[in-house]
């Protein structure tokens, strides 16, 4: 068995990686020397994305990929083991905002997209990889879920309900994948300077910030990326099936 910290040459695949926390990742696996798919609804920003990767002297490569689309996922996961000669790591990170009262006209289409995008993706990727990983020598999965899986605000629940199904997922894959190696995490990031969050005014970010982390502010994007990255370490071998919030103690703290 392996206990290596490095990924040179593994294949990783993220999905929503045209920006925020996926963009991130992608850069940091590839400043490691692994093999990027970056994977994203928008093409062109997931090209933007390799672009910038390739032009560093590292390895990247992109795919337009709507996870919504199932046949998609198969096809895309299959060019991208070929490709690369493999797969070793899935990150699941492409994700949407909606919110919607429970009693509001658009809840009904704001629950179905976000279940959609935000839960049943997941599985679809895991199962298209599943015959690629199988093959690894140190596979990996590492699910995107939010501390909304782990506490809620209001008008939200189709977004906390979605990402809180991603933590049972991700619970109920290590069990059933453990003995095959595979380990199966999932990470919950608080608030995040991300695209999700720049409509957020400066001011209510700072205040919201010290009121709730125990850091006093948000976090990057590349703070989560490298908990990413650590969960796909070959000698994260005896690590599966948890939930780790990088949130900077919003679930700590009480007041």
């Amino acid at each position: 068995m392996s206990l290596s910290r490095s990924v040179q040459g593994s294949v990783v695949l993220i999905t929503g990686a045209g920006g925020g926390m996926g963009a991130a990742t992608a850069r940091v696996f590839a400043a490691e020397g692994a093999h990027v798919a970056v994977t994203d609804r928008d093409g062109q920003a997931g090209q933007g994305v390799a672009d910038a990767i390739t032009a560093q002297g590292q390895s990247a490569r992109a795919w337009a990929l709507d996870v919504s689309d199932p046949a998609r996922i198969i096809q895309v996961v299959d060019e991208i083991a070929t490709r690369f000669g493999g797969l070793d790591c899935l990150v699941n990170n492409a994700g949407i905002s909606g919110f919607a009262a429970i009693d509001d006209d658009t809840y009904e289409a704001v629950w179905e997209r976000s279940i959609s995008v935000l839960l049943t993706s997941h599985h679809r990727v895991i199962r298209a990889a599943l015959p690629h990983l199988r093959k690894s020598a140190a596979p990996r999965i590492v699910n995107i879920a939010s501390t909304e899986a782990l506490g809620a605000t209001a008008r939200d629940s189709a977004y906390a309900a979605a990402k809180a199904g991603v933590t049972g997922l991700t619970r109920a894959l290590a069990v059933e994948l453990g003995r095959e190696a595979i380990t199966v995490n999932c990470i919950c990031p608080g608030p995040i300077l991300t695209g999700m969050t720049d409509a957020i005014p400066d001011e209510a970010r700072q205040a919201y910030a010290k009121r709730r982390t125990a850091l006093g502010r948000y976090g990057l994007p590349d703070e989560v990326a490298h908990m990413t990255l650590s969960l796909c370490l070959p000698a994260a071998s005896y690590l599966t099936g948890v939930t780790i919030p990088v949130d900077g103690g919003l679930m700590a703290r009480n007041a």
